[in-house]
């Protein structure tokens, strides 16, 4: 019994030390905090780090944290902290683990008759609060409930969790969760302002977009946090709905008007985030395609592996577009790029990046892709040792028809050149809202090096088609001086004729003319001569028939003679 008030001593003087030690590391925080300095709030992470080490569920670290990594700009890092709040990512886990949702039901149904029979087999000799329990249920019932208390701590997750969703380009959840934590903030503060005088309506200065007010209170956010959120949350809906009719216009067909609504996106001044961005620029390349654009769609698909390296739809519809001119080193060059991300998914058994991650293909259909990767790469290799690789489709690259005339081949050309220069290429970047520290010039300079390549492909095809196209005016050209040729012998030929009629004296015209008059005459005759030594000839032969028929009847019976003239007719 001596020993009990000793050991709840040293137990009270450990807790007591530890609060302390957290609340020391939240204050010098706090102070870091309002110096507004990159390192010093870097160093204040590192401090809430170590409270939360100590005191893993303080909302107030919590929201230091999350604050200060939204000023840093690093809004992965705030991703990975909230995750669980990620409206796709809970429908990714859902989807994932909806295909066990068999097992977990026949696991369900186990555990009640295991109840069922513990209870009925159960003497009294054992503990009756021993039962057998799903851990699955016991799981969700947790997760409930940490979610339920999380809503009664702060709202203030969904606002700092909404932004970072938004640079991060999953603007769907951002919508949702700006959404949210305005309704649940407009509650909070209803609830809390009942109670309150007049005077007491005074608005502190918040930060606007990640600032942070190291003396804030957990209520609802200020007046001027309130305006940021809203500004970013019509930014967002802007962003989407034209993004929607840019898609619609796609399904529908309708090209232009889709390219259109793309273009807006992606000029906006205001800043896009680079994941939208980049999926921008990928539907944008499939519109172009179905238009016929096949090097705008190609320098689409340079942009987003410039903002995406890893981007698998980007380096498939390249790959596809370089298939369709008939450039097959370049196309086996993607298609050995996509082998090695595949190979990468295989090993690492996972997609690339982070869990919550949005991405356009299943981990289960990596390896068929894989398959068909492979013998795409065999059959390219083959066609390219055949010879058929010199035979590109420079008309389709530049959007020409066949036998195009000089001007609408220049026109076309310096088009293409103006939109494509590679000092020009890197102009969308300034129109980028970067989501990590990616280094900029390199990204310049990857997308530099691609508009370059597009651009020699692009000079390939202009000496290629001109080449043909003057090869046609030399050969339209030799075709017309041959008729012009022909044409003037003609009329020489007329003009002497008619000079040398026009020289003849009466009498020898008059000869001449009646010269022609009996030849014309005598090939008349000659001609009704023809006719009718036909004639006789068919008279004769049959005449000749006749007297055959005639002997045939005579010597079965009838013994009429056939009269002379017949017999002189037949010779």
């Amino acid at each position: 019994m001596s020993s009990s008030p000793s050991f709840s001593g040293e137990r009270r003087h450990w807790w007591l030390s530890n609060r302390k030690i957290v609340e020391k590391y939240v204050k010098d925080a706090r102070v870091l905090i309002a110096t507004h300095d990159n390192s010093e709030i870097a160093g204040a992470v590192n401090l809430l780090d170590a409270a939360l080490a100590i005191s893993p569920r303080l909302e107030t670290a919590l929201e230091l944290k999350a604050r200060s990594l939204l000023y840093l700009r690093r809004f992965k890092d705030v991703a990975d902290m909230l995750q669980d709040y990620i409206p796709s990512y809970k429908m990714m886990c859902d989807e994932s683990s909806s295909s066990l949702s068999s097992e977990i039901s026949s696991s369900n149904q186990l555990s009640k008759e295991r109840v069922k029979l513990l209870s009925d087999n159960s003497g009294s000799n054992r503990d009756p609060s021993f039962k057998c329990f799903s851990v699955a249920d016991l799981k969700k019932k947790v997760m409930a409930g940490l979610c339920r208390n999380c809503e009664k701590e702060g709202q203030w997750r969904y606002l700092v969790l909404g932004q970072a969703c938004c640079h991060l380009g999953l603007m769907e959840d951002a919508m949702v969760l700006l959404q949210t934590g305005k309704r649940l903030a407009s509650a909070a503060f209803r609830r809390e302002s009942v109670c309150w005088s007049d005077d007491s309506f005074s608005f502190t200065n918040a930060a606007i977009s990640g600032e942070i007010n190291p003396n804030f209170m957990p209520s609802a956010p200020s007046s001027s946090e309130s305006e940021g959120v809203s500004q970013l949350l019509a930014n967002i809906k802007l962003l989407l709905r034209r993004r929607t009719a840019a898609l619609a216009a796609l399904d529908a067909g309708l090209h232009p008007e889709a390219i259109r609504h793309f273009s807006k996106i992606t000029e906006n001044r205001r800043g896009t985030p680079q994941a939208f961005l980049a999926e921008c620029y990928i539907h944008r390349a499939a519109a172009y395609r179905a238009a016929g654009r096949i090097a705008e769609a190609i320098a689409d698909c340079n942009r987003t592996l410039a903002l995406d390296p890893s981007s698998i739809p980007a380096l498939t519809t390249r790959c596809g577009l370089l298939e369709t001119i008939r450039s097959y080193p370049d196309c086996l060059r993607d298609l050995e790029h996509l082998k090695l991300l595949y190979d990468t998914i295989l090993r690492d058994r996972k997609l690339p990046g982070p869990a919550w991650r949005q991405h356009s293909i299943r981990y289960r259909d990596v390896p068929g892709n894989l398959r068909a990767l492979t013998a795409k790469i065999q059959e390219l290799r083959q066609r390219i040792g055949s010879g058929e690789a010199l035979n590109v489709d420079y008309y389709a690259l530049i959007g020409l028809r066949r036998g195009c005339t000089r001007a609408e081949l220049e026109s076309a050309h310096l088009l293409l050149c103006l939109r494509h220069r590679p000092d020009k290429s890197t102009g969308f970047i300034d129109r980028c809202d970067f989501a990590d520290d990616r280094d900029v010039e390199t990204v310049k300079d990857q997308a530099r090096m691609s508009a370059l390549l597009l651009y020699r492909l692009l000079q390939k095809g202009y000496s290629s088609i001109m080449a043909s196209v003057m090869d046609e005016e030399v050969a339209e050209r030799q075709k017309a001086a041959t008729a012009a040729a022909a044409a003037t012998a003609a009329a020489a030929a007329i003009q002497v004729a008619a000079a040398a009629a026009a020289a003849m004296p009466v009498e020898e015209k008059v000869e001449a003319v009646v010269v022609v008059e009996v030849e014309e005459e005598k090939e008349r005759r000659e001609m009704l001569q023809q006719q009718e030594s036909n004639g006789k000839v068919f008279q004769g032969v049959f005449c000749r028939d006749i007297s055959v028929v005639g002997n045939l009847l005579s010597q079965v019976g009838f013994n009429r003679p056939i009269p002379v003239k017949y017999e002189a007719l037949s010779c």
